[in-house]
Order: C-alpha cells, then structure tokens, then sequence
C-alpha cells in the first residue's frame, strides 16, 4: 500500500525591510521625455515584482508620483494618459502595476518641487523614496538594486550613477573628458538627482531637500553625512540621462556638460 504524500506547507512571505516605495520626479516642460520616464519605471516595477515572488518576499507598495512645475507643454496631458493605462491595467487585475499621480505648482526651484513631491509620498505612507529627473530612464533593475542594498547594508541613503543617453552631438573631446571624470564604480562620489533614494524617516529627520534653485541634491547627502546616517555610494543603481544641452535646472547635468564644451574652446 502505498503511503500518501504530504504537500508541503507553503512558507509565508518574508517582510523585507522596504514595504512603499515612492519614485518622485520633478517635471518642468518634459512632454518629449515623461512618457519613457515613466514607462522605465514600470519595467523595474516588473523586475521588482518578479525578483520578489522568486525570493518569497511580502508585497511592496509602489507609487509614481510625478510633480508638475510650471508646465506650458503637454506634459501633464501625457502623464494623465500613462495613468489612466496603468489603472486600466490594474482594474484588469495586474495588482502589482504601480499607482501613477500627478501633482502640480508654479515653484520653479527643483528643490522645493522635489521636497513637495517627497512630503506628499510620506503622508500617503511612503517609507522608502527613490528620486529621478523627467529625462532620464531607470535601468530595469533600478528598484531590485536599491532593495538589495537597503536589505544588505541596512543603509538610509542611496547615491547612484548616471550613464549618458547619447554623446552624438558632443565632440569627441567632451566624451574623453567627462568619462576621465566620471567614477563608475562602487564608493564613487557623485551626486545625482536624477538617481538619489532614501528613507522617508531619515529625510524627515535632517529637514529634507532645501528650498534652493540647484544642489538641492548635494545639499541634502551633506545633511545626511553630517548626521552621521549610513550612505552607499553604488554603481548598481543605474540611471541613464539625456546628455541635452538645453537646462531645466541651473547648474544641473546639462549646465556641466555645456562647461565641458566651452572649456575646449
């Protein structure tokens, strides 16, 4: 007679130490960009997704929030379209599809249009908020990376690395310079934020990001490093960024890749 076997008892999932993820992204005029923007997170929230199941971990939250400053374009007409796509997708029962928001104001200084975004992610219950820019594209393991270090290094920020999208309308000579620059490596020290994450608690502690037109990023890793909280400085967070010459920003990413041009002349 043969014996019965016995199914094994599915193991509960286990909790990990990120439960909502906010991804927050200023947008000032970015109607040719915010669409891809937007669908590169959704890929990573895929790999997020898929990573979590194979590793029996608990669901994790993911909202979108897309803070729209000053915008005269049809930047908010195409977001409001990405978020009525992804909660079709939802309503069809894709229960991990991330929730896309829009906000808006006329502030015009990236640094309080990123603290707006991330205070409102806190309030709906955001522990963990990961930071970009409009012109950029999350690789897909974006969020799986951050987790892993989070998880690993039980760090409270995150400073990531940046690859350009296109060196086809700069000279050769501005590629050889900025990539003899460039640190692409883990303990690099570059500041991004296009690719800043943090903890929500250890943002709230420092007084987050400072109400100033540009380096809201620096001076936000500085009140970090002041405090004393735990930053990894990885190159397994990856953005990759518009290397256009047209700035959103004083003295962001476009202003120095414009100096790097002038210096050659």
């Amino acid at each position: 007679m043969q014996s019965a076997i016995k199914a094994k008892t599915p193991q509960p999932p286990l909790q990990s130490p990120i439960r909502h993820i906010a991804v927050v992204i200023p947008a000032h005029n970015e109607q040719d960009s915010i669409a891809e923007c937007v669908r590169a997170i959704v890929r990573a929230s895929d790999y997020l997704t898929a990573y979590r199941k194979n590793h029996n971990l608990a669901a994790i939250k993911l909202c979108i929030i897309v803070v729209l400053d000053s915008c005269t374009d049809d930047t908010q007409t195409i977001v409001q379209r990405s978020a009525q796509t992804l909660e079709h997708a939802m309503v069809n029962g894709d229960e991990n599809t991330p929730n896309l928001q829009s906000l808006t104001c006329a502030y015009r200084c990236v640094g309080q249009v990123r603290d707006f975004g991330v205070r409102h992610a806190i309030v709906q219950g955001a522990d963990w908020i990961a930071c970009t820019d409009a012109d950029s594209q999350v690789t897909e393991e974006w969020l799986v990376a951050q987790l892993n270090h989070v998880t690993n290094e039980h760090c409270d920020m995150i400073c990531g690395v940046v690859s350009v999208d296109s060196w086809e309308h700069l000279t050769a000579t501005t590629k050889q310079n900025y990539l003899a620059h460039y640190q692409d490596r883990m303990h690099h020290r570059h500041i991004h934020g296009a690719n800043l994450s943090f903890s929500a608690q250890a943002y709230d502690s420092v007084g987050g990001f400072a109400k100033i037109p540009c380096h809201e990023d620096v001076d936000l890793v500085k009140k970090f490093d002041t405090r004393g909280l735990s930053i990894v400085w990885s190159n397994q967070v990856r953005v990759i960024t518009s290397s256009r010459l047209e700035a959103r920003a004083d003295e962001g990413f476009a202003h120095f890749l414009n100096k790097l041009q002038q210096d050659e002349n």
